[in-house]
């Protein structure tokens, strides 16, 4: 082997960290142990090192400014924590907590306080993390870095530290704890988890036009929550790099601030956006006699995957109600003009689409999505459904094959002549289109039980492996992809389509925001658990929000008991965020100086209950891609599964999570259990309904005969409920 020495360029900043690494003194501030690693904290010149060592071999260093080269440092006491201390200086005081795993495993987390004490320009400071060997040599350590951040989503790395051989490890700055240094500098925190080795980690963010960021005199800001997981025994095969990074995620879940997902009346939303469907004159246009629906407000012209998102909403909404809206028939009489009977499949848009569009270009993954919502209908019983789907399908297969199940960006409908190989941002094809493309095969199954297709869905996960955190491109496309394989695994009994549901998860929760911004107009939505709509974009979107949400609810229902914890957690939590969050893509849910006034895509109108496509977690103004009307689905979708029905009862019952298990027993009294990781909570409600508006009481109870508090709340009956826990409800109301 060459020397390690030479592995790496070594940089001035690298090469001193080193010769600080190397220099173990015998009197650190303060030392603590934590599972199999020893912990030191020492002050050198002007910065706090942190190290991480596990026995003699070496480990991973954090550094923190504290600015003044004249500081001080003392151990201090701190409720709960490994270590604290404080260092005082010219510039100003620091503070630095250190905390690890009630449980003995190896994670960890340091916060890092100051407060200057005059106004502190700070210019450049050097990323907080470093590998290093058992000489302290940064240089010579060996690694793989697996993931990192993606412009404003969670500042992780994932990687593996191999010489020495240290274990994966997770590394997360907590960005939640940081807004106030946003904030107060004007700076946000754009790949600023990052690095070539071995220099990584956080480097504080500076404003962009003058490179540096101000500390204010007199407050104290968080500048770092740096958390670290960290597996001894790392395992390297695609889906155990997967599941492992999951897992490490769920583990130190809870020191990411999730917040309170909070209640909204998806119920109400649907019925009004059902409304301005139906009479908006915005909404819709008329083409060969019949009504099609726009893409945005009065804006773009009508194509398949608007009519068939908004159709199978539809569906959803009518079979959740009991009786059918008449806009869902109207749909589905006009989807006949998207079909070419030439070429035997759904295009895009209508015949008679104007000369601005290329009617033969079609993206890859627009020729399934409209498939997937076809099957929907067709599979609740629409016949009409039925026959485009089937009719299209071999079409579909022919598409898959020719392109050996890895797609490209876009193509030419009529001879599959490629107009754009790869995206710009990445190199890469749209790499998660099987995923899809495997689900549409396997709603064909359903319909039809013919084998040709599960060997189709098979054949397009298998195309998928070797990706690992590079599978996403779609955000919705990736869930069907884990929803694609955790059902190919209840099919075939085969786990290693469970695993790269895995692998499918990662990717998606890699392009995930897991914090919650503050800075500028995002104080007025929450971006917590959202994930980007591309890998490349900077903004979360209302239809693939509503789409992920659809789903893992699939996920979950394949899934069950069998799927890891953190994995249960983590698909739960962004389904009960979801509830919350998608709210905010309402214009009349913003403030007026909260929305966009350069509109790419139509115009914005708040009175009309239509998602805007686009929120940002640095601030910018929403809606500015333009006023989703193909995402009017959400409400519609997002209602029917967290509102239920229950005959004559009073109320709807309503969970931000899933509920399982619904059984009545009498007239009076249900039994049913709620999704959830365990030892979570998850808010149900009574929410009263306008036709049975009587006062009513209810009483709630655990299998065991544990009582539960249920609190008035703005008008409902509220309680937080204990997940994967058989409950009684029982309720008394006026006719009793």
């Amino acid at each position: 082997m060459a020397n390690a020495d030479l592995l790496h360029p070594i940089t001035p900043d690298a090469a001193l960290a080193s010769e600080v690494l190397g220099a173990r003194a015998d009197d650190p501030i303060a030392r603590a142990r934590l599972g199999g690693l020893d912990l030191e904290v020492r002050l050198e010149h002007d910065t706090l090192w942190i190290t991480l060592r596990r026995g003699e071999l070496g480990g991973l260093a954090l550094r923190m400014p504290v600015f003044s080269p004249d500081c001080s440092c003392r151990a201090i006491r701190a409720p709960d924590a490994l270590a604290a201390v404080e260092c005082k200086g010219s510039l100003g005081t620091a503070r630095l907590e250190l905390y690890g795993d009630s449980f003995g495993l190896e994670q960890f987390r340091a916060t890092f306080r100051y407060t200057a004490n005059r106004d502190l320009a700070i210019e450049w400071t050097p990323r907080d993390l470093l590998p290093f060997d058992a000489k302290g040599n940064a240089a010579a350590t060996v690694g793989e870095i697996e993931a990192r951040q993606r412009k404003m989503n969670t500042g992780l790395l994932y990687f593996s530290l191999q010489e020495p051989a240290f274990g994966k490890v997770l590394y997360l700055q907590n960005l939640t704890a940081l807004n106030d240094y946003f904030n107060a500098t004007g700076t946000k925190p754009e790949n600023a988890v990052s690095g070539e080795w071995p220099e990584l980690g956080y480097q504080l963010p500076r404003q962009a036009d003058n490179g540096r960021a101000v500390l204010p005199a007199g407050r104290e800001l968080t500048l770092y929550d740096t958390i670290l997981s960290i597996r001894a025994y790392p395992q390297t095969e695609e889906s155990d790099s997967a599941w492992q990074f999951l897992d490490m995620i769920g583990g130190i879940y809870p020191w990411l601030s999730p917040p309170t997902p909070a209640f909204h009346d998806w119920n109400n939303r649907a019925e009004r956006t059902i409304r301005d469907l139906a009479k908006a004159p915005e909404a819709r246009v008329r083409h060969y006699g019949r009504a099609y629906f726009h893409p945005y407000t009065a804006a773009e012209y009508p194509d398949a995957m608007v009519q068939l998102s908004i159709g199978s909403a539809l569906n959803d909404w009518g079979r959740w109600r009991g009786k059918a809206h008449p806009l869902e028939n109207e749909i589905v009489a006009g989807l006949a003009k998207f079909y070419d009977a030439e070429l035997k499949t759904m295009r895009r848009y209508l015949p008679n689409v104007g000369d601005d569009k290329n009617a033969d270009a079609v993206d890859s993954w627009y020729l399934y999505h409209p498939l997937l919502n076809l099957a929907n209908l067709a599979l609740a019983g629409q016949e009409k459904a039925r026959e485009l789907f089937l009719a299209s399908i071999d079409y579909a297969i022919r598409a898959a094959r020719h392109f050996r199940y890895k797609w490209p960006i876009m193509y030419d409908i009529r001879d599959f002549s490629v107009i754009r190989e790869v995206a710009e941002s990445d190199q890469r094809g749209q790499t998660d289109v099987g995923g899809i493309y495997a689900w549409v095969m396997l709603q064909a199954f359903e319909l039809t039980h013919e084998a040709r297709f599960l060997a189709e869905a098979e054949k397009a996960v298998e195309a998928a492996k070797g990706m690992r955190f590079d599978l996403n491109y779609q955000a919705n496309l990736t869930a069907w992809g884990a929803a694609a394989c955790i059902r190919l695994w209840r099919i075939t009994n085969r786990k290693e389509h469970l695993a790269q549901s895995y692998v499918y998860l990662a990717s998606f929760f890699h392009n995930s925001q897991i914090w919650k911004s503050e800075i500028g107009l995002a104080a007025n939505w929450t971006n917590f658990l959202g994930v980007t709509c591309l890998e490349d974009a900077p903004y979360m979107a209302a239809y693939e929000c509503f789409d992920s949400f659809a789903a893992f609810e699939r996920y979950l229902d394949y899934g069950g008991p069998d799927l890891i914890p953190s994995v249960k957690l983590l698909v739960g939590e962004f389904c009960r965020h979801a509830l919350d969050r998608a709210w905010f893509y309402y214009p009349d849910a913003l403030p007026k100086e909260a929305l966009a006034t350069d509109i790419r895509n139509g115009h914005i109108d708040p009175k009309l209950s239509f998602p805007l496509e686009d929120l940002y977690p640095d601030g910018q103004p929403a809606g500015q891609v333009g006023q989703e009307i193909y995402g009017c689905g959400a409400a519609m979708v997002l209602a029917s599964r967290s509102f239920h029905r229950l005959d004559e009862a009073p109320f709807l019952l309503f969970c931000d999570s899933f509920v399982r298990a619904i059984h009545r027993l009498d007239g009076h009294t249900i039994t049913l259990k709620v999704d959830g990781y365990e030892g979570g909570h998850v808010r149900l409600a009574l929410v009263p309904t306008e036709k049975l508006a009587q006062d009513f009481t209810a009483k709630l109870w655990t299998s065991m005969g544990e009582p539960l508090e249920i609190d008035t709340v703005d008008g409902r009956f509220e309680a937080w409920v204990p997940a994967n826990v058989a409950m009684h409800l029982a309720w008394e109301d006026g006719r009793s």
